[in-house]
């Protein structure tokens, strides 16, 4: 995959970001003996917060690459595009 524009790449690393203090706070939760119910739903959160940032890199390479790229290059970078989702979606 190529590498990602400017301005989507500042919000993905914003939003990974944001993930690790997230993770950093389950981690305080945990050492503070905080109640599973607040843990786990902490966790979903970033469980959500990652497929988020994710999606938000696929979205940056579908445009870039299938619509913006070499039509030449379209269907290459549609199998690699879409081995990526794969991967992604499990």
């Amino acid at each position: 995959m190529r590498t990602m524009p400017d301005v989507s790449r500042d919000e993905v690393i914003a939003r990974v970001r944001r993930i690790a203090g997230q993770l950093r706070g389950i981690e305080k939760m945990l050492e503070d003996g905080r109640n599973c119910e607040e843990i786990v739903m902490q966790f979903t959160a970033v469980r959500e917060a990652v497929n988020s940032a994710g999606a938000m890199v696929l979205e940056a390479e579908l445009q870039h690459c299938l619509l913006d790229g070499d039509p030449a290059e379209r269907p290459e970078a549609v199998t690699r595009t879409l081995h990526t989702l794969l991967k992604f979606a499990r």
